[in-house]
């Protein structure tokens, strides 16, 4: 694991056990559904589809720390490049030019990831 990447989910985990040590019952609930919605259901949406939809979203949201995430998670489900390159085409049509720093800062990730594979 790149030391980029590995800091990302130190600093994530820490800052979410944060918020959820200050026993707020909206934000546990909130992060109960986060976590429910990107499992797999029977006769549903595969948890790979629904990390890709949750990247579409993020980043036609721009918002890089839910990118990092959603592309995290799509490595470890198995995602290929084309599936990426489908991805965050459908993002850039959704979200226009106003996407594209993010789409960079998405394939350097992605690019990451992958040489932790090789």
């Amino acid at each position: 694991m790149s030391d980029k990447i590995a800091k990302f989910r130190k600093m994530r985990e820490e800052l979410n056990e944060k918020i959820l040590a200050r026993d707020n019952v909206n934000i546990k609930r909130f992060f109960g559904i986060d976590s429910a919605v990107y499992r797999e259901t029977e006769g549903g949406l595969d948890t790979k589809t629904k990390e890709l939809l949750g990247l579409v979203a993020s980043t036609v949201l721009r918002c890089d720390d839910c990118i990092t995430y959603h592309l995290i998670q799509a490595a470890e489900e198995g995602v290929t490049d084309t599936e990426i390159d489908e991805t965050l085409s459908i993002a850039l049509v959704v979200g226009g030019s106003i996407t594209i720093p993010h789409l960079r800062r998405a394939y350097d990730l992605w690019s990451e990831l992958n040489d932790e594979d090789n």
